[in-house]
């Protein structure tokens, strides 16, 4: 007899992940497969600054090997205490941020700390998978709001004011954003503030990407409002090139709002017992120590955007918005209507067998508003992102020239 998993466990889908499978099949054929799915800076050629891993090797070898306090190291808060004080002019106290093994734990200990059944989140479509999935497993409905392709992908506010109702729990932001890189305006920023004032609702801001940016400024959500509750997810995965350490913060900014539901997260925080102790002493390096990595990563990136954003809308059906930050770009299958495919995912799994290049589908990031687009890391070095859009290329005129023989002869 089979024991069933649980229900909740059963609808449970990764698309970043998920379209690994399949290439590791062709690999294990001895195919070379040009990956442009994982949003890692370490599988490519970026490596997390030395004076940090030089902070991990102390700290392991001075001993420092037993738990830490549930809610982080005193010194690495006031290390974030004070980066977000130089940075974004706001100011917190040590007891407002939780450090998190990743912002996906933050995330987990804040969803299941703040809603329940039926209770409505929020979350720009599309979204990092991750906030549906976890917003499902608290039994809650992850409602998508519209994000405008022809701007930049900047969420549409008016579909965000008409998506309120009763139920509405919290806001949902990522600036930069995953997975469209887009960098959300100021405007709309306090627009969508206004709206959750108006409401009294909580916003939510992931802001793991906010150093790496290319065009115009990152605005911490929490600057921009002394009214509203704002609960900051960041961490040290991205600009600090650290994603396998798995180190990330929680911050709460509020009026006396959020009094109930940072308990119960910190609650929570002491049942799950603490993040990684000697990551999170290498941390505090990383804040304190030089910071001359993230330009040399932005510069980088830059030159990669502006090549992948030139050459994709070279591309015969497809076509793409410019990103202003992160390190990914969400292209739009122009032809999905001319070409064989059903669906975004079809597509995906043929580009993958044919030309052996790996993208995940824009479905798996949101059903309603990422569907007939595939996301790419512009993360790859030149020569791989030339050699996998050079193959794009020549698969989709293929594809669409053989569709066009099919349709002459019907």
């Amino acid at each position: 007899m089979t024991i069933k998993a649980s229900r909740r466990a059963q609808g449970v889908e990764y698309a970043i992940r998920d379209v690994l499978i399949p290439a590791r099949q062709l690999e294990k054929k001895g195919i070379t497969v040009l990956k442009l799915n994982i949003g890692d800076p370490n599988a490519y050629d970026f490596d997390t600054p030395q004076h940090i891993k030089d902070a991990l090797c102390k700290a392991a070898n001075e001993q420092h090997n037993g738990y830490a306090p549930s809610e982080g190291f005193i010194e690495l808060r006031r290390a974030i205490i004070d980066r977000e004080k130089k940075r974004n002019k706001v100011t917190y106290d040590p007891e407002d941020i939780c450090v998190t093994t990743g912002v996906t734990e933050g995330l987990q200990m804040l969803l299941n700390a703040s809603l329940d059944p039926k209770d409505e989140l929020l979350i720009p479509g599309p979204t990092y998978p991750q906030y549906n999935v976890i917003t499902k497993f608290a039994d809650a409905e992850p409602v998508p709001y519209h994000c405008i392709e022809d701007e930049n992908w900047q969420p549409d506010v008016d579909d965000i004011s008409k998506k309120i109702s009763k139920r509405t729990k919290g806001i949902v932001l990522i600036n930069p954003n995953n997975p469209t890189g887009a960098l959300y305006s100021k405007k709309v920023l306090q627009e969508i503030l206004d709206i959750a004032g108006e409401h009294k609702i909580m916003v939510i801001s992931d802001e793991i990407y906010d150093d790496l940016t290319f065009d115009g400024k990152q605005y911490a959500t929490a600057s921009l409002t002394n009214d509203v509750p704002i609960i900051t997810f960041n961490g040290f995965s991205k600009v600090y090139l650290m994603p396998g350490w798995r180190v990330g913060y929680t911050m709460f900014k509020h009026n006396g709002e959020l009094d109930e539901i940072q308990d119960a997260f910190m609650r929570i925080a002491r049942s799950r017992l603490c993040a990684n102790a000697v990551c999170q002493l290498a941390c505090i390096q990383a804040l304190k120590g030089p910071q001359d990595h993230i330009q040399k990563v932005n510069d980088k990136l830059r030159k990669r955007r502006d090549f992948s954003y030139k050459r994709l809308n070279e591309i015969e059906g497809i076509s793409t918005a410019k990103p202003d930050g992160a390190f990914y770009i969400f292209p739009k299958i122009e032809a999905m209507e001319k070409g064989p495919w059903k669906n975004d995912k079809e597509f995906v799994q043929d580009l993958l067998q044919e030309a052996h290049v790996l993208v995940v589908n824009g479905s798996g990031f949101c059903a309603t508003y990422g569907k007939g687009h595939f996301r790419a890391v512009i993360l790859p070095p030149m020569e791989t992102l030339e050699k996998a859009f050079d193959e794009m290329e020549e698969f989709m005129k293929k594809k669409l020239k053989r569709q066009y023989r099919i349709h002459s002869r019907s």
